[in-house]
């Protein structure tokens, strides 16, 4: 089976050295892996039968359900049936996890970020809504309704986080829980010992970042 790592567009924006971090290390312990820099809105240009090792859980459902030949595993599946990534500890962190909409219906993931939150000894205070009953950060009702009304459903849904740091694993969650009022902290930031920074958090002006990315990519 052919194996491509694809980081998303967000990824590429938010902090693209991770990328070839990633792919570093997926190489050491699957083989060889390629960077597929392909948007999931547009045809792979991949042979049948290729698996796409995805963070972005936007891209694995549009890369699942778009493409045949095509199937798809999130990065945090594979990083959690490993102990050779070099995780750091956090000596008993609390936190809550903000599960991302698109992979709503995908337990493995869900249990696999935890497994990754427990392997860094951070313990997790569940949200109400979590897992496969998860509820949307806001992000994806823009455009559709007005802003003001997407920045109150950010609001609303960061309330619901009983920790202030609110583990995600989405770029654009980062802005929504930032919006919202709380502390996030993007999953990889946490696997490299970084702080998660939301950089451009203005609604508009990110998604339009997105889509010049998508445009050209």
């Amino acid at each position: 089976m052919n194996q491509v790592y694809n980081p998303g567009c967000a990824l590429l924006l938010y902090k693209p050295e991770y990328a070839e971090k990633i792919v570093d290390f997926l190489r050491r312990e699957l083989g060889d892996i390629a960077l597929h820099t392909i948007c999931c809105r547009h045809d792979p240009k991949l042979p049948t039968n290729t698996k796409i090792i995805n963070t972005c859980a936007g891209c694995d459902k549009r890369f699942s359900t778009l493409y045949d030949g095509i199937t798809t595993e999130s990065l945090w599946e594979i990083l959690a049936k490993r102990d050779t990534f070099p995780f750091p500890n956090y000596n008993g962190l609390k936190l809550t996890v903000h599960d991302a909409c698109p992979i709503r219906t995908k337990s493995q993931v869900h249990d696999a970020i935890r497994t990754l939150l427990k392997k860094m000894n951070i313990e997790v205070i569940e949200a109400p809504n979590n897992r496969t009953n998860s509820i949307c950060c806001g992000d994806s009702f823009y455009p559709e309704i007005p802003l003001n009304a997407v920045h109150k459903m950010m609001k609303k849904r960061a309330d619901t986080m009983p920790c202030e740091d609110v583990c995600v694993y989405c770029v654009s969650c980062i802005k929504s829980m930032h919006i919202g009022g709380k502390k996030p902290r993007y999953i990889l930031d946490l696997l490299f010992n970084q702080e998660t920074d939301p950089q451009v958090y203005d609604t508009v002006e990110w998604h339009e970042m997105l889509q010049k990315f998508i445009d050209e990519h």
